[in-house]
């Protein structure tokens, strides 16, 4: 059962209450992460950009109107940040590209409108790799994240500084972006609660590099909180269509299918031979199921999707490799080109599968997206059974820094074994090729005092369910702990 946490910890609903009932005015609040921020930030350099002179003028207007009754809406007056991907008038957006390092925001991106529209004050901007594309929040522009569970230990990424400005308690809100575990891994490593919302359910305008005005295959924009009630109400800001999208529709969220543990029906899976999860991580979700077994309206810990876990993978690193094949030179294209010819046609290394999908011709692609689509049947199909299906975010907890050479090139440890650190693309796919909702939600501590969670995959637009799921886990069974030394 959660437990009364201290002020910098509690949940943004927590938060708007205690502000609406003027229990502490927008400016004190504020002021408050701030004296964390210069606290905690220096040794987790989570927070990388700031405008405090806008903050603080937000949070005098939000005071003003809430003396006059008035409010803008539930996140009336609540400091948060947001990742530094996203627009925000007047800051750097360079996705941390050193070429990038003068792309100035000259308007907010759709997202951040709408929870500054909410009342929202956003007052910083949290770190990111290079481009994007990594479990590690580094780049030559802002430094490297350090996880503040284990100073030494990645944040996660590519929502790495979000994930961290929460756990440490420097933020009442996050928002994320998510291709390959980008919301889920960071929430998984730092301990918190992410969200990956159905593919186009939140608009992504204003999340791109200068000259890009279409969204890539796959990546979606979403929430990061320190309680599943906070994500369930970002998500209720954030989803609906935006701009000709919108024009002639109505939107309303799905209703979850199950509030209570007692009424859901669980499938849960704890490992796979494409990506091996440490017993670290399976112990915990199989504790976590013991403990759902008679709690649940059905559990099953062999039901499965009826497709082949190696196809699904491959097909999904290649069409993740496709999404994100224009931040090549043509050089760069030429050089892949010549490279893919020599690879075996049974090489499901992620390499094999990175070369493919930067050169991969549009009829082929197409052959990929159809297989990819006659999946998604079967993940529907699946769903007519089960409610949520339980596995791993990612096949160990919080990994040590490193950046050396290129990332395919790196290795974890699982069970004692070397393997490489994009093996565990896998856990990130299973849900995000197919444009499912997956919620990343803690579960428990290792052995070694690290995060775990557990993802939380439903079906498409179902996303209240996965967040119902991840909120009723947060009543009964564990919720959102602090990290020592940050209380």
């Amino acid at each position: 059962m959660p437990k009364e946490l201290n002020l910098p910890f509690r949940s943004a609903v927590q938060l708007a209450a205690m502000l609406r009932k003027k229990q502490i005015s927008a400016v004190e609040l504020l002021e408050f992460y701030l004296v964390r921020v210069a606290k905690h930030n220096p040794a987790l350099n989570a927070i990388i950009v700031s405008d405090v002179e806008r903050a603080g003028e937000a949070a005098r207007s939000a005071d003003r109107r809430l003396a006059k009754g008035e409010t803008m809406g539930p996140l009336h007056g609540i400091p948060m940040t947001i990742k530094e991907s996203f627009n925000w008038t007047g800051t750097p957006t360079t996705w941390g590209v050193p070429k990038y390092k003068d792309n100035m925001a000259t308007s907010d991106a759709c997202a951040v409108e709408r929870l500054q529209a909410a009342g929202a004050i956003i007052f910083g901007k949290t770190n990111v790799p290079y481009l994007l594309s990594d479990w590690q929040s580094f780049n030559e522009i802002y430094g490297t994240t350090n996880n503040p569970w284990d100073l030494a230990r990645s944040p996660g990424g590519s929502s790495g500084g979000s994930a961290a400005a929460l756990a440490a308690g420097m933020t009442g809100l996050e928002l994320g972006s998510d291709i390959g575990s980008s919301i889920r891994n960071p929430a998984h490593y730092c301990g918190v609660y992410g969200h990956k919302p159905t593919f186009r359910l939140v608009p992504y305008t204003g999340h791109a590099l200068p000259g890009i005005v279409v969204e890539s295959d796959i990546t979606v924009a979403g929430p990061l909180a320190r309680s599943a009630q906070d994500l369930r109400l970002a998500m209720t800001l954030l989803a609906g269509p935006h701009g000709p999208a919108a024009r002639g529709t109505t939107f309303r969220l799905a209703k979850p299918r199950a509030r209570k543990l007692k009424d859901f029906r669980v499938a849960v899976m704890l490992s796979d031979e494409v990506a091996e999860v440490d017993d670290s991580v399976q112990d915990l979700i199989a504790r976590l199921a013991e403990f759902l077994s008679p709690r649940v309206k059905a559990l099953s810990m062999t039901a499965r999707p009826g497709f082949a876990t190696r196809q699904a993978n491959d097909i999904y690193l290649t069409l993740l490799r496709a999404a994100t094949s224009r931040s090549q030179t043509d050089e760069v294209f030429q050089e892949n080109l010549a490279k893919v010819g020599a690879i075996a046609p049974d090489d499901h290394s992620y390499y094999a599968n990175m070369l493919r999908g930067f050169t991969l011709a549009h009829r082929d692609w197409l052959t990929l997206d159809n297989r990819r689509h006659q999946m998604r049947q079967i993940w529907e199909t699946f769903f007519n059974d089960y409610d949520v299906f339980l596995c791993p975010v990612a096949s160990s907890a919080a990994f040590p820094h490193d950046q050396a050479g290129e990332r395919h090139e790196r290795t974890i440890t699982v069970n004692g074994k070397s393997v490489p650190v994009t093996d565990q693309l896998f856990w990130a796919g299973y849900s995000g090729c197919f444009y499912l909702p997956a919620t990343s939600a803690p579960i428990g501590l290792t052995t070694q005092g690290l995060p775990v969670g557990v993802q939380i995959i439903t079906a498409h637009k179902c996303d209240l369910t996965s967040i119902a799921f991840a909120h009723a886990l947060e009543r009964e069974y564990y919720s959102f702990v602090p990290p020592p030394g940050y209380e």
